[in-house]
C-alpha cells in the first residue's frame, strides 16, 4: 500500500483536506492535472476568480496552517453586506458590528488560498504533490484502490477523494450519478475599478436575469464583480466596448459605488446548480464541487466545499481504514442534510429574485423589510452564512 488517500484534485478544497490530515499519520497523495502554479508577486493584477470565505472557512484554513499565507500575499475583510431587490424597494443590510463578530469575512483570490495550502505542504513530508499527473482511471482490488497514472504508474491506497470539480473524473469513473440543471446562464466576472470606495462592503443586487455583486477588494476602489446573466447576454457583454461595458456595471449596481472607470480580467463562464445523490461509492469519497455545484451567490460556494473538508477529516483521521464502508457513511450522513439544504436555498433565491412576475415584487420588498426590521431574524440568516 503505497498511501492511505490519494485526493484527485488540487484546487482548494483538495489541498485543505491533505493540509488537515498531513500531521494525522496518514500518507497522502494529491493528484493535480495542471502543471504547479506560478508564485505570488506583489502588485500582480487580482484575479477575476474569488470567494467570499465566512468566518467558519477562515478557521478552518487557519487550522490546516494557511491563514497567515493568505493574509502574508492579499485578502479584504468585509464588514458589511447590502442586499436589495433591483424590481422593488426591498433592501437588507448585514453589519458584523451587530453580531459582535470582527468581520462577515474576507474576499479572497482563489490562486492565493491555493498558494498559500501549497506553502504548508511543501513542509510535510507525508504529503506528495503530483502536478502534470492526470488520473488515468482506477480499480479496486483486494480491498484497495489501485489509481492508474501515465506511464503506467500505479498507487495503492485505501481512499480515494474526488476533489476534482463539477467535471470530476473521479465521480464519473465511479458511475456516481450526477443530477444537474442548467439555467443557461453564465457569470460575468472581471476586476472593476469605481470612483467611491467600497467600504469593505460587500454589495449585491438581485435582478430578473440574476444577481450582481461586488465583492471588496484590497485596493478601496477595486471590486471583483460576478454578474448572472442569460448566457447570450453575457456573451454580448464580452464583445462590448470597454466604456459601454462600465456605464452598463455601474447602472446595474444603481450607483451605489459611482462609476465605473475601467473592468480587467472580464471573462465568462457556464452557471449550473448540480449534485450527486450520493457522495460516496466503494473506497470513494467526493468534496466540494465534485459533490455538488451551486449558483455563485456572492462567492460563497466554497464555503460548502469546506464543510466537506472538515467533515471528512474528522471521519478519517483516526480510522483504522480511512476508506471503509463504515467511515464513508458517517460522512455521507452527516452531509447529506447540509448540502440539500444550501442547494435548495440557492435555487429558492435564483427562482424568487429571478422571476419576472409583478406578483412577486411585493412579496420580496416585504420579505427583506421583516428582515431587516427583525434583528434576531437578520442576526440568525447572517450566522448560518457566516458558519458561526
Amino acid at each position: 500500500m503505497d498511501y492511505e488517500l490519494v485526493i484527485v484534485g488540487g484546487g482548494m478544497t483538495g489541498l485543505a483536506l491533505a493540509a488537515l490530515l498531513a500531521d494525522s499519520g496518514l500518507r497522502i497523495a494529491v493528484l493535480e492535472n495542471r502543471p504547479s502554479p506560478q508564485s505570488f508577486r506583489a502588485g500582480e493584477p487580482f484575479a477575476a476568480r474569488v470567494s467570499a470565505l465566512s468566518p467558519a472557512s477562515c478557521r478552518l484554513l487557519q487550522q490546516a496552517g494557511a491563514w497567515e499565507g493568505i493574509l502574508a500575499r492579499r485578502a479584504c475583510a468585509y464588514e458589511s453586506m447590502v442586499v436589495w431587490d433591483g424590481t422593488g424597494a426591498g433592501e437588507v443590510r448585514f453589519d458584523a458590528a451587530e453580531m459582535g463578530e470582527p468581520a462577515l469575512g474576507y474576499i479572497v483570490e482563489n490562486r492565493i488560498v491555493q498558494l498559500a495550502l501549497l506553502d504548508v505542504l511543501a513542509q510535510k513530508t507525508a504529503v506528495e504533490l503530483l502536478f502534470s499527473a492526470p488520473m488515468q482511471g482506477f480499480v479496486i482490488r483486494n480491498g484497495q484502490v489501485c489509481v492508474e497514472l501515465e506511464g503506467n504508474r500505479v498507487l495503492g491506497c485505501q481512499l480515494l477523494v474526488g476533489a476534482d470539480g463539477a467535471d470530476s473524473q473521479a465521480r464519473s469513473r465511479a458511475g456516481l450519478d450526477w443530477k444537474q440543471d442548467d439555467p443557461g446562464q453564465k457569470g460575468l466576472v472581471g476586476t472593476v475599478v469605481t470612483t467611491e470606495p467600497h467600504r469593505q462592503t460587500a454589495w449585491q443586487r438581485f435582478m430578473p436575469d440574476g444577481p450582481l455583486a461586488f465583492l471588496p477588494l484590497p485596493d478601496a476602489h477595486a471590486c471583483s464583480m460576478v454578474w448572472t446573466l442569460p448566457s447570450d447576454v453575457a456573451d454580448a457583454c464580452l464583445g462590448r466596448s470597454r466604456a459601454s461595458l462600465c456605464d452598463l456595471i455601474a447602472a446595474g449596481l444603481d450607483q451605489r459605488l459611482g462609476a465605473v472607470v475601467s473592468v480587467d480580467a472580464l471573462g465568462a463562464f457556464p452557471l449550473q446548480s448540480a449534485y450527486a445523490p450520493s457522495c460516496v461509492a466503494e473506497r470513494l469519497a467526493l468534496i466540494g464541487d465534485a459533490a455538488h455545484v451551486v449558483h455563485p451567490l456572492a462567492g460563497q460556494g466554497v464555503n460548502l466545499g469546506f464543510r466537506d473538508v472538515a467533515v471528512l477529516a474528522d471521519a478519517v483521521r483516526h480510522a483504522p481504514d480511512p476508506g471503509a464502508s463504515g467511515v464513508l457513511r458517517r460522512y455521507a450522513r452527516s452531509r447529506k442534510g447540509d448540502n440539500l439544504l444550501t442547494l435548495q436555498a440557492m435555487d429558492g433565491f435564483r427562482l424568487l429574485f429571478g422571476n419576472r412576475s409583478p406578483l412577486l415584487t411585493p412579496l420580496r420588498n416585504s420579505g427583506m423589510q421583516w428582515v431587516e426590521r427583525l434583528p434576531w431574524l437578520k442576526q440568525r440568516l447572517a450566522r448560518q452564512a457566516m458558519g458561526v
